[in-house]
């Protein structure tokens, strides 16, 4: 596999997404949970949402329960709290398992790129224009980093 383009994934309501859809623009790719620890990063994800959307970049949220059991719920349940205590725009998906022989194929493709399982909810990859995993962010990087390089790269 060349590049995340080559993927397709499901969304909340388990309908087929093919990220080739997202051709052309810049991706970060997290997996979230809405009772860990880190959740309040929903508040930042969506800033850099808003900031940068109408420049070609997207957030696709892939909550899961992997690795912190930090995400109970079904996927409704899980788009409902986002929706309504972070307002969240960006789209979600269907809950997934990020380590593991059964580990989602877009997270199969991530970590074999930027190896090492997944240690903590709010793992990010940043994919820039032609499906290419650029860079990896654990939780603790500072959302201002991130905002720099995804500027660089829509620049």
């Amino acid at each position: 596999m060349n590049s995340i383009n080559e993927i397709t994934v499901k969304d909340r309501k388990g309908n087929n997404v093919p990220l080739s859809g997202y051709s052309n623009e810049i991706v970060l790719i997290v997996n979230t949970a809405t009772k860990s620890p880190l959740t309040p990063q929903y508040a930042d994800l969506e800033a850099l949402y808003e900031k940068y959307h109408s420049q070609g970049f997207a957030i696709l949220d892939f909550p899961s329960n992997q690795p912190t059991k930090s995400c109970p719920g079904t996927d409704e349940m899980i788009h409902n709290f986002c929706k309504d205590t972070y307002n969240t725009e960006f789209p979600r998906f269907k809950k997934v398992k990020v380590n593991g022989d059964d580990a989602d194929p877009l997270y199969k493709y991530l970590t074999e790129k930027f190896p090492g399982d997944i240690t903590e909810d709010f793992t990010k990859f940043l994919i820039n224009k032609i499906g290419k995993v650029v860079a990896r962010f654990d939780a603790s990087t500072p959302i201002a980093d991130i905002d720099a390089k995804i500027a660089e790269l829509i620049a």
